[in-house]
């Protein structure tokens, strides 16, 4: 070969390769589906996950591509959303919560299905045992049914007065029932009269409340993280309006308003979620990825709230919070 040629077929190659290169990185992008409640990515679960993805080195449109359905408040067009990604054949979906996990689920036996907030991940048929699921899923707990009790006893140190309790339960949320019962169980161990309002869409919110507020209620629990969580900024404003104490199961509630939370971080769990999709598309099964469990439980207070309230936080309630909101 003359230098000339040479030449030609060095310069070549040089052209060439950063083509085959950007060909590679682009037939590795992975593809995986979200499915949520929410309306945007603007939400904190969405955030979290994002920010979850990012630390393990994946960054959308580079070299992972998420086909995000977005609930905008309400879970009816889940089953149309998960039947749409599962033609599109992505490599994990991701359902934000338990209901949209029932509807991945019933859309496909093989996709892998990675849910961050699963009440009773066995009880409601998702995984074996939590610590080899067997099947097409897995994800990580709340435990939320059994804190009822606890999110009873610190609002009653609170609302010192409390007799009259409602409970505002979203119906769309798999084990609602378990939770109200639950929660009816620990009222009448504190001594507490006990309603329970069922809300089936947004638009049962602001009814509920004016129904609270006719039958004298001393403060309200809600129950359920799907329709609720998605609207949790319009619950607050219902509830300061109405006059009502509110707790909630999450921090994020309280920074729309809510009076008080006590239970797992959500922007923990969706954060952590991220790593299961990274297993699952470095080739781990997600029959066998165990089931996480959260270890520790925040206690979150809004004191904006509780002034527009009237309400005191006792000292000895603010020192145990694990944020507090001013």
């Amino acid at each position: 070969m003359d230098r000339r040629a040479f030449m030609g077929a060095v310069t070549g190659g040089l052209l060439v390769a950063p083509l085959v290169a950007e060909a590679q990185q682009a037939a590795k992008a992975a593809r995986i589906a979200f499915i949520s409640t929410t309306a945007s990515r603007d939400s904190p679960t969405t955030a979290a996950f994002l920010q979850g993805l990012h630390d393990l080195g994946y960054i959308e449109g580079r070299n992972i591509e998420i086909e995000w359905r977005w609930g905008r408040g309400t879970t009816e067009r889940f089953a149309e959303f998960a039947a749409d990604v599962v033609r599109l054949k992505v490599d994990v979906i991701v359902a934000a919560n338990a209901t949209a996990g029932h509807a991945a689920q019933r859309a496909t036996k093989t996709i892998p299905i990675v849910i961050p907030t699963m009440p009773e991940p066995v009880g409601d048929g998702f995984v074996e045992t939590l610590g080899r699921p067997g099947r097409n899923i897995t994800g990580l707990s709340t435990q939320r049914p059994e804190l009822q009790g606890k999110r009873m006893q610190l609002l009653k140190e609170v609302v010192s007065h409390l007799v009259r309790m409602a409970v505002l339960a979203d119906t769309s949320d798999t084990n609602y029932q378990e939770s109200v019962k639950e929660a009816e169980a620990a009222g009448r161990a504190l001594g507490l009269r006990m309603r329970v309002h069922e809300v089936r869409s947004p638009s049962m919110v602001e009814p509920a409340f004016s129904i609270m507020t006719k039958e004298a209620i001393d403060a309200v629990s809600l129950i359920g993280g799907t329709i609720l969580y998605a609207n949790r900024a319009q619950l607050a404003d219902q509830a300061l309006k109405s006059r009502l104490p509110m707790m909630c199961d999450t921090g994020d509630h309280v920074a729309t308003g809510c009076l008080m939370s006590y239970g797992p971080s959500l922007k923990d769990l969706f954060r952590r979620a991220a790593t299961y999709v990274d297993k699952i598309l470095k080739g781990a099964k997600p029959g066998d990825l165990p089931v996480e469990q959260p270890t520790k439980f925040e206690l979150v207070i809004n004191l904006k709230t509780a002034k527009g309230l009237g309400l005191t936080i006792p000292p000895s309630l603010l020192a145990r919070a694990d944020q507090v909101i001013e």
